[in-house]
């Protein structure tokens, strides 16, 4: 499941509608929705994403936290580690063999770190 599926279903959970509720009023299928939800498709376009903040009547920073999470969304990431050190391209590669195995607690905490530096300043916003 990618970000952007979690917190789509949270909401369709919350208000009790259906995967195929939701899909008829955005005009697509119930299966594209399903394979967003669950990861097997990759992230949705930006149009898609407008249609499910005013499906939900999100404004503001709500809109913009699932924009975010859509952005965030691709399943099969590719990372171009060219032209860095080489511990990067080593992080790279580790963390691709590993990241299955890691525990939720291992992952949030490298997501935390990797906010802390960017809320600091070091981060790179590419």
């Amino acid at each position: 499941m990618t970000p952007f599926g979690a917190r789509m279903r949270s909401l369709r959970a919350a208000r009790g509608i259906t995967l195929t509720e939701m899909a008829a009023a955005l005009q697509v299928s119930p299966a594209y929705l399903s394979a967003l939800e669950h990861g097997r498709r990759g992230r949705p376009p930006p149009g898609l994403v407008h249609q499910v903040n005013a499906f939900f009547g999100l404004i503001w920073d709500d809109a913009e936290e699932v924009a975010q999470l859509a952005r965030l969304s691709h399943p099969r990431v590719v990372l171009d580690t060219a032209g860095l050190p080489p511990v990067a391209t080593e992080l790279a590669n580790r963390l691709a063999e590993r990241i299955r195995a890691l525990p939720e607690g291992t992952v949030a905490a490298l997501l935390r770190l990797l906010d802390d530096q960017e809320a600091s300043g070091r981060g790179s916003s590419t």
